[in-house]
């Protein structure tokens, strides 16, 4: 006879299975993963509990292929579940992503042990897939080669209560020599202007206050549908829905950044004076090699007419360091650049090969001591400009959101944290009265430092709003749950809150 204490705990067969997804790459990545876990939850997964670490019944990852080694990095984070896949019975593991849409059966070549690959194009297919795999006992590889629905129908689970990203388009239409996405991704697909303006308005009766408009060429949004004003068309109605704040956007390209998207943003109350445009390199020579299609004298003319037009505007930028052929002289011309346009913030990376790009096979890699050489000079005057340029922050009267998690060292100092309209994180000394994610309040910046600013003294004002309370109500309805964990998200722009955003791998 088998004692009570030699028996295997009891299963709860009627229990729903949890689901975990792990995000990497770019902020359509997150988008993306958004997306998975409202596909998950509307099949009656569930989210994992907090620290599951790979404990979950589904693991999904939603990967991303322009890192040199991004594979091994997959891989090996496979191979760390492949032992508790063995030991749990009936756990499912599913790749998505770029890197899946690029890879395809060698995942499960190398990885047999998980159940579903699917690609870029086809993320409303993960559930069908894994109840297939299920069923079948094998592993299910399906990639579309061409959008099969655009990802803003499909069910959503959004991180933020208050901030919300709404994607106008999919795709590019550029050919950036060291930038797979358009490969994985395909040629741009734009939304039509009423159902983005549906879905915003929608996100607004929810208690959204921020929204950040998504694409991987932002302002080329109009090319799909023959109207090449079509986004500053956009911006303005935007302007017109009642209860929206704040409107942001991510990311342009300065190929087609024209004079009414400026216009727009100057004469639109809620668009925010914040704008991130890629640079990439300084050089005319390199940008040619690149094939930005846009040389140092039209970027500096489009950072003048959008200073010229919105003094206060806050500039942030992506730089390669390093690409092929980059000499020194090339790389002056980058130092000139970041000297000339005194952005807020830059999203600096040294150039790795991406594996299927062209700039990967050219000739001059520039050796890695080089290009960590030249990395470091840039960073270095690149801290200089932010904090000069956030100096001039100090005695200045601003209204910030209140966020959630931008603080690390928050309960330590008792202070809160918020996001101004530039987008700068500001730390401030938490009030006496009650204040939630979502809220506004008025502060005074006392200290400026690199990467963020202090409000020391009290908060001059506080609004609640119904974005703090659609915080409080999400809350209140996790309390009455089971505790879950966030998705595995990196911290470049995802709601909530908004940080200033970055491509992330340098693709814009």
């Amino acid at each position: 006879m088998t004692s009570s204490s030699d028996r295997s705990p009891a299963v709860d067969v009627h229990a729903p299975k949890s689901y975990e997804i792990r995000t990497y790459g770019c902020q359509m990545n997150v988008h993306d993963s958004e997306r998975l876990a409202g596909l998950l939850e509307e099949a009656g997964y569930v989210r994992a509990p907090e620290g599951s670490d790979g404990d979950a019944d589904v693991v999904v990852f939603n990967t991303c292929a322009v890192r040199e080694n991004a594979d091994n990095r997959l891989y090996g984070n496979l191979g760390r579940l492949a032992p508790k896949k063995a030991s749990r019975p009936g756990m499912q593991i599913a790749v998505g992503g770029c890197l899946a849409q690029k890879d395809r059966d060698t995942i499960v070549r190398k990885a047999p042990w998980v159940d579903v690959v699917f690609g870029t194009h086809n993320i409303g297919k993960l559930p069908v897939l894994l109840e297939r795999a299920r069923v079948q006992e094998e592993a299910q590889v399906e990639i579309a080669e061409s959008l099969e629905a655009f990802p803003s129908t499909l069910p959503t689970r959004r991180e933020s209560a208050y901030a919300a990203w709404v994607s106008i388009s999919v795709g590019c239409n550029n050919t950036c020599t060291f930038c797979i996405v358009p490969a994985l991704r395909g040629k741009e697909k734009d939304r039509r202007p009423g159902e983005i303006l549906a879905e915003v308005e929608a996100l607004v009766a929810e208690g959204v206050s921020e929204i950040t408009l998504l694409g991987q060429n932002v302002n080329a949004y109009g090319s799909d549908i023959g109207d090449r004003e079509a986004f500053s068309k956009l911006l303005r109605a935007c302007g017109r829905i009642e209860g929206l704040e704040r409107v942001r956007f991510t990311s342009p390209h300065p190929r087609d950044f024209t004079d009414d998207v400026i216009a727009a943003m100057a004469e639109t109350p809620n668009v925010m004076p914040q704008l991130h445009m890629p640079l990439q390199s300084g050089s005319d020579t390199v940008l040619k090699a690149m094939r930005r299609s846009y040389r140092q004298s039209r970027y500096l003319d489009i950072i003048r007419k959008v200073r010229e037009a919105i003094p206060h505007a806050a500039i942030t930028t992506d730089i390669i360091v390093g690409f092929p052929g980059e000499t020194e002289e090339d790389f002056e011309e980058t130092l000139h650049v970041v000297r000339e346009a005194r952005f807020a913030q830059a999203f600096t990376f040294q150039y790795s090969k991406r594996p299927g790009t062209p700039a990967a096979t050219m000739e001059n890699q520039i050796p890695k001591e080089v290009v960590q050489e030249r990395y470091m000079r840039l960073v270095a005057l690149q801290e200089e400009i932010s904090w000069e340029e956030n100096k001039k922050q100090v005695g200045r009267t601003l209204e910030l959101m209140v966020a959630e998690g931008e603080g690390r060292k928050d309960d330590a100092t008792h202070r809160l944290s918020g996001r101004a309209a530039d987008n700068r994180l500001v730390h401030f000394t938490k009030p006496d009265q009650e204040v939630r994610p979502g809220d506004v309040v008025t502060v005074e910046v006392t200290y400026a430092a690199p990467h963020h600013l202090l409000a020391e003294g009290p908060v001059l004002d506080v609004r609640r709003t119904r974005a703090g309370d659609a915080w409080e109500k999400r809350n209140a309805e996790k309390a009455a749950k089971p505790a879950g964990v966030l998705l595995g998200l990196p911290k470049i722009g995802v709601p909530a809150p908004l940080p200033a955003a970055t491509s992330g791998c340098g693709c814009d």
